[in-house]
């Protein structure tokens, strides 16, 4: 027999990492379009994507509580430059 939530996991975890590379893309184009002092920025950009990316597999997973994970959460993006 299927196990029907692993197969949403799974779901939930590609979906996640589309995101993310999607979010990726964004950063690289606009990166190509701005002056190369904001080269570092980008680079923190991308790490911060990152962990998203990994903090929202994580609670996915059910290896942390929605405290945690919306906490941190709030951390990573208030990292985020946005324009």
């Amino acid at each position: 027999m299927s196990r029907p939530k692993s197969h949403k996991r799974d779901r939930e975890r590609a979906r996640d990492e589309r995101n993310a590379a999607k979010a990726a893309r964004r950063l690289e184009r606009r990166d190509n379009t701005e002056p190369a002092s904001e080269a570092v920025s980008s680079t923190v950009q991308s790490e911060v994507l990152a962990a998203l990316a990994e903090l929202h597999r994580r609670f996915s997973d059910g290896e942390i509580e929605f405290d945690d994970f919306d906490a941190a959460k709030r951390e990573l993006t208030e990292r985020l430059d946005v324009h």
